[in-house]
């Protein structure tokens, strides 16, 4: 499993997802409180961001709190669209750059806190994905999607539920983000969201010691954070 966040708002830092606050996406890579698989994330991580109308990646394949350029690189990347994960890779995944969320096509970032049989992928873009990881080939089916002319949401919520229905053991929480918009499905796992009067915070987890106002996303829910507010959608 994995954890991610991400921000639609008011234009903050990268560490506001991550070293910040008491249990950002560092403190989550070796203690998350609500992780229902796996107890560590140390399998990589990756962030992303959105400046002068360039998108902006960086992701490693080693633990968040092994990378010594991260503190700088966080606090002085300031965006009001930010998305990070860490990664705990499922038995037999590889372990490397191109299997670590955020995966990127366009403008278009990515990331998956699960499992899917490979069998369930089947019906994805997979031959595209850039590792044979889950994760990737799941990102590849949300970015075939996107060049048919979905909508970020449609396209996640679409392959949420192809995956999530071909195999009742699948867990396919997405989260996704085109620089307006932040998309994320409920499909076995939590997640979280706090709307604040400068934006929202959506997450595997709340970022915050006291949880408060989080919002617990139901099992099987597609989640549009828009410049307008919140819409749900049961999928």
């Amino acid at each position: 499993m994995c954890r991610h966040a991400a921000w639609l708002g008011e234009p903050r830092p990268l560490s506001s997802l991550i070293q910040q606050p008491d249990h950002g996406l560092l403190k989550q890579s070796y203690v998350p409180r609500r992780q229902r698989w796996g107890t560590v994330n140390a399998d990589g991580f990756g962030m992303g961001w959105y400046a002068h109308d360039r998108v902006i990646r960086y992701r490693r394949s080693i633990p968040m709190w092994a990378d010594a350029n991260l503190e700088g690189l966080a606090a002085s990347a300031i965006s009001g669209c930010l998305i990070a994960a860490v990664r705990s890779a499922t038995v037999g995944m590889p372990i490397e750059e191109t299997a670590t969320a955020p995966f990127m096509e366009g403008k278009w970032l990515f990331s998956h806190n699960g499992r899917v049989p490979g069998e369930a992928l089947s019906g994805l873009k997979a031959h595209e994905a850039e590792s044979t990881c889950d994760s990737a080939k799941l990102a590849a089916g949300v970015f075939a999607l996107g060049r048919l002319g979905w909508s970020l949401g449609d396209a996640i919520a679409e392959v949420t539920m192809a995956a999530g229905g071909a195999d009742a053991e699948a867990r396919v929480n997405l989260l996704a983000t085109d620089g307006q918009t932040i998309a994320a499905t409920t499909w076995g796992d939590t997640l979280f969201v706090r709307s604040l009067p400068e934006g929202v915070l959506v997450a595997s987890e709340p970022l915050d010691d006291r949880d408060d106002g989080w919002v617990s996303v139901p099992d099987r829910t597609l989640v549009l954070v828009t410049p307008d507010g919140i819409d749900w959608r049961d999928l």
